[in-house]
């Protein structure tokens, strides 16, 4: 079995994605989680096309990378200049990158309607580009744009362009659905053509030839065609982590590396590797400031996530009866959520998850589940917050030690004619017995609550600079009360080794976020006292 290669372009075709960009800083931070993951190929940028990306090949060339070779991205020359006159095709050689990726046209709609120039020419610029480049002892990747469109409206044209990549020295041609709207089964038999098609149209050591997929997701396909592209003997897969690009985003390599390594047998990255990619999903959407999607299979919070009590009690005896594989394979977890669908296994399980003893034969399981089924008829919804469940699990046992006591707060917001809101919180605590009372302003009354919050305790306990909201939600449980209604706070904070969520729930909004910020401190501080 052929081993396949994994070209990353997060920090190219990612950066189209909406609301996403990377410093150069950010950039070189990324590739070089890439590079530790075992990437072979980390598209950089396009270096004609910006000052910021010529920086990044700058910095790059000066620093190490284990396992990727720094990839370039350009464009065939222009129509009507020779390649030595092309900025563009300059640029790739002054980025000093050893591998450089050139798209060219392939769908005659876009060579004559679009760039308005001959098929002819667009021959010409893809076979004068890469002589060009080859003369520099570059390897070149040449990326067939919108091949799937062109092949399906002139399928003579499109190969020809393939054949002319090939025979002027492309050490891989990469088939695009630049589109994203080619079905698998189009994929399938079309590959099967351009294989057969270069067999016979071009030398016997066409075998040699790296045949590449890069597949957008416009159908929800961008995975499914690329495994069927591997299936029909491609060895080069496109992609992104997490998935990012633009419009409806790129191929996601976070679920085609294991869906290729572990489902399919297929050598790309070594199993120690796989453990990262959880952590490298997480990383990204960090830095790229992009909410994780809890559902993104294999390493998303909820891709190993157990509800219903029948199937907490299955798991428990045999995993795989509702699990595809070990969840830890690529370094995620098994969870098991609370809800008004739990039972006894949901609070055995958790409980031993959280870390909580329920040893105790005075314990009544009966009892926490009612009573956790109680308050989710309140408006609680402990699966989307396992930090306030573990303190009510705590509290239920006995085994909740607080590290702080509310005494009271005031919180004020105040607006002036001319200038926006201004808030302002009070806050008096006690700790181990100890006053502390403390004011603080925020951009919002509960941005002043943490403000002052995090003022107080600081005077007693160390680290809290490191704990950060990631997430603040409000839910309306019932909008039938009109601005009376309950609401639902959800709080989620990080720090530098974990991520948990806490919860309010009250007719007041600043109770309800109240309670989720408490709890959050709460968590927080018991972790570092048990650390």
């Amino acid at each position: 079995m052929d081993p396949i290669q994994i070209y990353d372009t997060t920090l190219r075709d990612g950066t189209q994605g909406e609301n996403i960009s990377f410093t150069v800083e950010e950039k070189i931070r990324i590739a070089h989680k890439l590079d530790d993951l075992g990437i072979h190929y980390i598209e950089g940028g396009w270096p004609g096309s910006n000052p910021r990306d010529m920086q990044f090949f700058k910095l790059a060339e000066k620093d190490s990378f284990q396992t990727s070779r720094i990839t370039a991205f350009g464009s065939t020359r222009k129509p009507g200049i020779s390649p030595s006159k092309d900025k563009n095709l300059l640029s790739l050689l002054e980025s000093n990158a050893s591998t450089v990726t050139i798209f060219g046209k392939t769908w005659d709609l876009h060579i004559e309607q679009i760039m308005e120039t001959s098929l002819e020419e667009n021959l010409a610029m893809i076979r004068e580009s890469i002589l060009f480049l080859k003369e520099s002892r570059r390897e070149v990747i040449y990326d067939a744009e919108h091949f799937f469109d062109g092949y399906k409206e002139n399928r003579n044209y499109a190969l020809e362009t393939l054949k002319t990549a090939f025979e002027n020295g492309a050490d891989c041609i990469t088939l695009c659905d630049t589109n994203g709207g080619t079905l698998p089964f189009e994929i399938t038999a079309i590959i099967k053509d351009v294989r057969k098609f270069l067999k016979i149209e071009s030398s016997p050591s066409t075998t040699s030839l790296k045949i590449g997929i890069h597949a957008h997701n416009d159908c929800g396909l961008a995975v499914a065609n690329s495994i069927a592209a591997v299936q029909e003997g491609v060895t080069m897969v496109h992609g992104t982590i997490n998935g990012y690009g633009e419009r409806c985003g790129n191929a996601d390599l976070i679920t085609i590396i294991p869906i290729l390594a572990i489902k399919m047998g297929y050598p790309c990255i070594s199993e120690e590797n796989l453990k990262k990619l959880r952590k490298l999903s997480r990383y990204v959407s960090e830095i790229a400031n992009m909410i994780p999607l809890s559902t993104r299979p294999f390493v998303g919070k909820s891709s190993f996530a157990h509800k219903g009590g029948i199937h907490v009690s299955a798991i428990m005896k045999v995993p795989r009866a509702y699990e595809h594989m070990d969840p830890e394979i690529v370094g995620n977890k098994r969870r098991v959520l609370v809800s008004e669908l739990s039972g006894k296994s949901n609070i055995e399980y958790k409980a031993k998850e959280l870390g909580i003893d329920l040893s105790d034969e005075k314990i009544d399981y009966r009892k926490i589940v009612n009573e956790i089924k109680n308050m989710e008829m309140e408006g609680y919804q402990f699966e989307a917050a396992d930090g306030s469940l573990q303190i009510l699990m705590q509290k239920f046992t006995d085994q909740f030690a607080p590290q702080f006591e509310l005494i009271s707060f005031r919180v004020t917001v105040e607006k002036n004619k001319d200038r926006p809101c201004s808030s302002h919180a009070m806050i008096k605590i006690s700790v181990q017995g100890q006053e502390e009372i403390t004011a603080a302003e925020g951009n919002g009354p509960v941005s002043a609550l943490d403000n002052a919050m995090r003022k107080a305790l600081g005077k007693f306990f160390t680290d809290l600079n490191l704990m950060h909201l990631v997430d603040f939600k409000v839910r309306v449980m019932d909008g039938r009360d009109g601005t009376s209604a309950k609401v639902r706070v959800l709080i989620e904070s990080r720090d530098e080794e974990s991520l948990w969520s806490t919860m309010g729930v009250s007719e007041d909004i600043i109770e309800a976020s109240w309670q989720a910020l408490a709890d959050s401190f709460h968590y927080k501080l018991s972790h570092n006292v048990n650390r």
